[in-house]
């Protein structure tokens, strides 16, 4: 008999508020931390599986050992699920990039990096932020637009495919919309 057979079997005599907690023990929780240099190989990894290998090592050693770039990342199980990055330049943040492993991704994982982001520059003196979309990427576009960032215009062919990217801003000073993203 395997474990999941056993634990069918636990579970078939118990409701479902105490089934839920018996499993709820065996789910790793997500921890959500500063990056750094310490974890340049795991960037390299989620870089190559949800961005196709964007940037190069020596563009992530520059990414985490500058003080004026904020790497965020989601951990679970010492694993790297999720990060996002940006440079922060006088009171701007400028998005440099966002990554979810793609067989985690629909989980909140990028919602979550965005949050703690922008929290982050904020925290650091940032009263904006901007970043560059592919007009076709529309779960892209929808995480920004939910997270309260505007299309401000738009650089035509602007990525090596071709596609245009669309500039987008939002506010880091607003409450609203701050309590509406962290």
């Amino acid at each position: 008999m395997n474990e999941e057979t056993i634990q069918s079997d636990q579970c078939r005599d118990q409701s479902p508020k105490q089934v839920l907690c018996m499993f709820e023990h065996d789910i790793p929780t997500r921890e959500v931390i500063r990056l750094g240099p310490e974890q340049i190989h795991e960037c390299l990894e989620l870089d190559r599986l949800a961005l196709n290998g964007l940037w190069s090592k020596k563009q992530w050693q520059q990414e985490l050992f500058d003080s004026r770039r904020l790497c965020i990342g989601v951990l679970r199980s010492s694993k790297l699920l999720a990060l996002a990055c940006g440079w922060l330049v006088v009171d701007e943040l400028h998005l440099t990039a966002i990554a979810v492993h793609p067989q985690h991704r629909r989980q909140g994982h990028a919602r979550l990096v965005l949050s703690r982001l922008l929290q982050e520059a904020h925290l650091a003196g940032a009263a904006q932020a901007t970043l560059e979309v592919s007009s076709t990427n529309s779960a892209a576009r929808e995480l920004y637009k939910s997270c309260g960032f505007k299309t401000a215009g738009c650089r035509h062919h602007y990525y090596s495919d071709g596609q245009d990217a669309l500039i987008q801003w939002r506010s880091l000073n607003d409450k609203n919309t701050q309590r509406k993203t962290i």
